[in-house]
């Protein structure tokens, strides 16, 4: 049986605000009221949810794993109840879409402000993470969809790529980038695989996954150990540190298409073969979209074509 869902408001403003008397004022109930709804909650699933110490109450496991269920749900009623007397024949509301790090820096500004322009009843709130964080959250229900990047859908999607919806919006071109006076001085403009491996290296990965990809694609060597003198999470820095000199790096092309054309950023390919990344918007294939998801869904795979084609 399920909780009463009254007990579960007044426990995730309770959790929200850490405070039974802040809830009460929020609730308009009395700080009583509040406690005597969380006893009850908590006799209901049989465990308990907060310790009480002076004048303060501290979360117990239970009740962070509680509120991360309630959260999305609450949440999402809360910005969509105001519109439920709206029409339908117009996008409207919450959009909730997850895309990596870099890719939804790069785009998602620029396009969402473009969407809004002609749909300002739209709002968006956007998560960037890692592409399994992601899927994750989408299986939740946290996500409507997500853009992800991968190599293969097998390796990306566990072995059970039929219970997503994959629409292929774009390929990216993954380079090992040299700053110009690195690639001449240090390299000596030497492409060859023993070379490269006694170059130094920058990733922002915590295992450089997708630096091994590139020379098992071009050399088919496993590698298991890299010089690599710097590790950071932005990849902004991981470009900063290319730029300056500090050794090779893994990206993609367009992050720094202006500075490969200008010479700025030598782009190493020992081979003609690229190595590709496929950019893809996955949604839950038994999930129906809204009218606002396609819209925008639509709108942004031109937004994203129209983008690839100024390259």
């Amino acid at each position: 049986m399920l909780p009463d869902l009254n007990r579960l408001r007044v426990f995730y403003h309770v959790y929200s605000l850490q405070s039974i008397n802040m809830a009460a004022k929020n609730l308009h109930l009395t700080q009583p009221g509040v406690s005597q709804h969380i006893k009850k909650l908590e006799f209901e699933i049989k465990t308990p949810l907060f310790i009480r110490r002076h004048k303060k109450i501290i979360p117990t496991w239970a009740a962070d794993k509680l509120f991360a269920m309630v959260k999305p749900f609450m949440e999402t009623l809360g910005s969509e109840i105001k519109n439920i007397s709206k029409p339908m024949d117009h996008p409207y509301g919450l959009l909730r879409i997850g895309a990596p790090l870099e890719f939804g820096k790069t785009y998602f500004p620029a396009i969402c402000q473009a969407f809004r322009k002609k749909y300002n009843q739209v709002t968006f709130k956007i998560r960037l993470e890692e592409p399994d964080q992601l899927l994750d959250m989408l299986n939740k229900g946290i996500l409507d969809f997500v853009v992800i990047d991968y190599f293969s859908a097998k390796d990306q999607f566990f072995g059970r790529p039929e219970q997503y919806k994959i629409d292929s919006l774009a390929e990216e071109t993954f380079i090992l980038a040299s700053s110009k006076e690195y690639f001449e001085n240090m390299m000596g403009k030497n492409i060859s695989f023993e070379t490269l491996m006694s170059m130094d290296f920058i990733t922002d990965e915590h295992e450089p996954f997708i630096l091994k990809h590139w020379f098992w694609h071009y050399f088919k060597k496993s590698i298991s150990k890299f010089n690599i003198i710097m590790a950071i999470e932005s990849h902004q820095a991981l470009l900063n540190c290319v730029r300056l000199g500090m050794g090779l790096a893994i990206t993609a092309d367009h992050l720094i298409w202006n500075e490969i054309e200008t010479g700025k950023i030598v782009p190493i390919f020992p081979t003609k073969e690229k190595v590709l990344n496929k950019i893809s918007l996955v949604q839950l294939r038994d999930k129906k979209a809204t009218l606002t998801e396609e819209t925008f869904q639509t709108f942004f795979k031109k937004q994203i074509k129209a983008k690839e084609n100024l390259k």
